[in-house]
């Protein structure tokens, strides 16, 4: 089993790796707050951070053998988050930029509860980003998603279940960051409760899968992750990944997967803090239960 806690700012085959893994191998995640630890108090601001810093993700980690046209399978086996967390508005991000101030709150974690003022409600420590390296040549930062993944703020990446990514560059160069202990879907604000934390995982390689962009499987359903600037092109996205994996998986065609996907497909919103330059995530899925194979593997 191995530890790894170096950060990197972008998903870039330029990236020296931190670590190598044979696939099947166990790997602990330590990962930072998107702040990079510049936050400590209420009286800091978000506008006073050096925003270079934003996102970081610890790797990125070499698995050997993982070749183009492979994926790559990553089992969360378990997350874990800190005892105190951040959230922050943004200026001029989320529908409400306007009708708030630029204000931080610390929130502490007690008994597995997040203290907000009178309230408190569960944690469900989740990874906002997750990806491996997108082709040779090209690099996104860490606070961006894309087909490699990156900053998906899906919050069903979460203990027990297991991500899907297409490997483009030789030994996939996995790397995550970015834990919320809590966050609704949409990111309203733009932020979730972010806080440092430790993440292990499996990691494995399955041979000359075609996938195009990550694929999410939970205990009762698959799902598909797709970003664009806006709505219409995220969800043909999502959406044209779907209905090549229930062909595939049922022995079906392209129109029949698609007249089932209207019936029992649920599309859901990652991350759609709009107004923001961050491509908006959409998750579109199918029951597990339906399926005569795994959509993945």
């Amino acid at each position: 089993m191995q530890y790894v806690d170096k950060v990197v700012y972008t998903f870039s085959a330029a990236n020296a790796p931190i670590a190598s893994i044979d696939s099947g191998e166990v790997v602990i995640f330590r990962t930072q707050d998107c702040f990079s630890n510049q936050m400590h108090s209420e009286s800091q601001l978000v506008t006073n951070c050096d925003y270079s810093k934003m996102n970081p993700a610890t790797g990125p980690l070499f698995v050997r053998d993982a070749h183009p046209g492979d994926v790559l399978k990553v089992e969360l086996l378990d997350v874990q988050c800190d005892v105190i967390g951040t959230t922050t508005t943004l200026p001029k991000i989320g529908p409400l930029w306007d009708k708030c101030e630029t204000r931080t709150k610390r929130i502490p974690i007690e008994n597995g509860k997040a203290v907000f003022n009178d309230v408190r409600f569960p944690v469900n420590p989740m990874i906002g980003v997750i990806g491996v390296t997108p082709e040779e040549g090209k690099s996104v930062p860490c606070g961006y998603p894309g087909n490699h993944g990156g900053n998906l703020d899906c919050k069903l990446m979460v203990k027990g279940n297991t991500a899907y990514f297409p490997v483009r560059v030789e030994g996939a160069l996995v790397q995550m960051g970015d834990m919320h202990a809590v966050m609704g879907d949409s990111e309203l604000c733009g932020t979730g409760l972010e806080i440092n934390g430790t993440v292990m995982t499996r990691i494995s390689i399955i041979r000359q899968c075609a996938l195009d962009w990550p694929v999410l499987e939970t205990p009762t359903s698959w799902y598909t992750l797709a970003s664009a600037p806006d709505y219409t092109e995220a969800l043909r996205h999502a959406s044209v990944q779907m209905q090549r994996l229930v062909a595939a998986a049922t022995g079906w065609d392209e129109t029949d997967a698609y007249l089932y996907m209207s019936l029992r497909g649920d599309l859901e919103v990652c991350q759609a803090c709009k107004p923001c330059e961050v491509d908006l995530i959409l998750r579109l899925g199918v029951p597990k239960a339906d399926m005569k194979r795994p959509l993945v593997g």
